[in-house]
């Protein structure tokens, strides 16, 4: 978590102005009833379909390079490429991504009102939808909101500055496979970062003990099952 931090405070060093909301009305509404996919069970990181870092970190810096306009048009014969700064926000941006989607194991936890991502040793996404509508939900780090894109799940993590943090999620048809984009932007940056995970559904095995309170023997436990 402390590494976590110190990278949030430097892409809001880096960061400028908020640009324009990633929800807009439509994501936000949602019918009466179940939501509109169902995210909840336990999974686990499949590596071998993962992006990697720096071959994602490659291609930003191919697209930031070619975001730059050609000066030699205007008549300057030296053709103008990004800034440093611009080179040190991306990094920056790839970072903080690479560090998001680290945990390998995500526990998704959902009802007809609320979805609650817990990633171990990393802060909890919460989606919330209330009367309708997706309700922006507080966190120490800033305002996070989430909405529908057909069956996909999207939350956006709006931080001060203009730093955004939106994930995408999409379960395969058998509900067995799922597939997290994480999107970073911020002002300062020509083009935003991405990190593709994928994560395989698993039974989380029983634990090895079970254990009741009781009045006369306080805590007892036992690798069987407990009867009073």
């Amino acid at each position: 978590m402390t590494r976590l931090r110190c990278l949030l405070i430097l892409c809001l060093a880096i960061a400028g102005c908020a640009r324009q909301p990633v929800i807009d009305e439509e994501m936000a509404s949602v019918a009466a009833g179940p939501l509109p996919a169902d995210f909840s069970g336990s999974w686990q990181r499949n590596y071998a379909r993962d992006d990697e870092v720096n071959a994602a970190l490659a291609a930003a810096f191919d697209r930031l390079a070619r975001s730059i306009p050609d000066q030699r048009m205007a008549g300057n014969p030296v053709p103008a490429g990004p800034s440093p700064q611009q080179w040190d926000s991306l990094v920056a941006l790839a970072r903080l991504a690479e560090l998001i989607t680290r945990p390998d194991v995500l526990t998704i936890a959902q009802d007809d009102f609320e979805i609650r991502v817990d990633r171990k040793d990393d802060f909890s996404l919460l989606c919330a939808f209330y009367v309708g509508k997706s309700k922006a939900v507080e966190s120490p780090y800033g305002n996070e909101v989430c909405g529908w894109d057909g069956e996909n799940l999207v939350s956006h993590l709006d931080l001060p500055n203009g730093l955004q943090i939106t994930q995408r999620f999409t379960m395969s048809a058998d509900r067995q496979q799922l597939r997290v984009i994480t999107t970073l932007d911020s002002s300062t940056s020509r083009v935003p970062f991405t990190l593709r995970r994928f994560y395989s559904r698993f039974e989380r095995p029983a634990p090895a003990l079970n254990c009741i309170e009781t009045l006369s023997m306080k805590r007892v436990c036992s690798t069987g099952r407990l009867e009073l």
